[in-house]
């Protein structure tokens, strides 16, 4: 147990450590005003609020502090029929006092592309302060109704990309579902918001947080979902066949380690090959990789079950509680006892 825990698994267990062990982030708090319009599309407002709110959860401290404001009034009625109170209405909400770094507007399928003067007149004075400006569906909309879009590309929903470019001929109109293009974000509907976001969260703090946070809101894409899952490997189709086997072999086999010399017959390459295979594609050791599932699935047991500690030392293969405990201990920074303790207590159980 000399090499450091690396692989993509530690990133996934992220968000359930106690506070004081979660990743380390920049000192700045950003605060992210997300504008709600009339009939807004609620999955892509949880969306990009989601991926914000789970950073926070990633980190010792605070990441984003996030605000509503209403377009019309501070209770805003969604495109599901379900009303948000927001924090307070755009007329009321002063640009002057308040210290914003990221505006965006949420657009839907049913919001009209039709702005006013008090929309207008709140982004242009958004922007003079140096805001980052976004649109999410079709709130790209209003940023190029105000003049702001002006040299830039923008995401925007296929519907509207016609009249966009028809009414704003000096915006460049992307076919992405999302786009970063210097201080302006744009996704084109619902479910490409969580990327946008991601993008800002990867911006912000770093790949090693921005893959943790999609690793925990986007386990679910695929049909068929694994008990412990790295979106990058498991939704990686070109992966060789050999490395798919065993790393299928690890997951089928964590009671019962098998060694790494019999996980390289079972595939019928040497151990030295299979090594180099993880070392390409996991960025980590076969027995680094081994230990750290067997871990994660010791975590899900402590979190989700009443099991002894003995119990789930031997539920994932450990032969002493003393070598699990230790193992335990430098991967999550924190003893199981402890870990369990956390939120017993009221702590990160998600």
């Amino acid at each position: 147990m000399k090499d450091k825990f690396c692989s993509l698994l530690k990133n996934k267990n992220m968000a359930y450590l106690p506070p004081e062990q979660t990743l380390a982030v920049p000192a700045k708090v950003k605060t992210v005003v997300f504008l709600l319009m009339e009939n807004f599309s609620m999955m892509a407002f949880t969306g990009a609020v989601d991926a914000l709110v789970t950073t926070n959860l990633m980190n010792a401290t605070t990441t984003y502090n996030i605000r509503v404001v209403g377009n019309g009034s501070a209770a805003v009625q969604s495109d599901l029929g379900i009303e948000i109170n927001a924090d307070a209405s755009l007329a009321d909400f002063d640009l002057s006092n308040e210290k914003v770094d990221v505006l965006i507007v949420c657009g839907g399928l049913r919001v009209k592309a039709q702005s006013s003067a008090l929309v207008r007149n709140k982004l242009r004075k958004a922007d003079s302060h140096g805001v980052v400006l976004g649109g999410l569906w079709n709130g790209a909309y209003f940023l190029a109704d105000a003049g702001l879009l002006s040299g830039y590309q923008c995401a925007y929903h296929p519907d509207g990309r016609a009249m966009m470019a028809e009414e704003f001929q000096d915006v460049t109109i992307s076919a992405r579902s999302y786009v970063v293009d210097r201080k302006r974000l744009s996704c084109a509907g619902a479910s490409s918001s969580l990327s946008l976001m991601l993008e800002v969260v990867r911006a912000d703090c770093g790949d090693q947080v921005a893959s943790a946070v999609e690793e925990m809101l986007s386990c679910d894409k695929e049909i068929e979902l694994p008990d412990i899952s790295t979106i990058n490997v498991d939704q990686n189709h070109t992966l060789p066949e050999t490395l798919k086997t065993a790393l299928q072999l690890m997951k089928n086999n964590i009671e019962e380690p098998l060694s790494i010399v019999e996980i390289a017959n079972w595939v019928g390459i040497s151990r030295r090959q299979l090594e180099r295979l993880f070392c390409r594609y996991i960025v980590a050791s076969p027995s680094r990789y081994y230990m750290e599932l067997r871990l994660t699935r010791a975590r899900q047991l402590l979190q989700q079950t009443n099991k002894p500690i003995a119990e789930v030392t031997v539920a994932t293969g450990f032969v002493s509680i003393s070598h699990f405990r230790n193992c335990f201990y430098q991967l999550f920074g924190v003893s199981p006892g402890q870990f369990r303790k956390s939120f017993q207590k009221g702590g990160r159980f998600l």
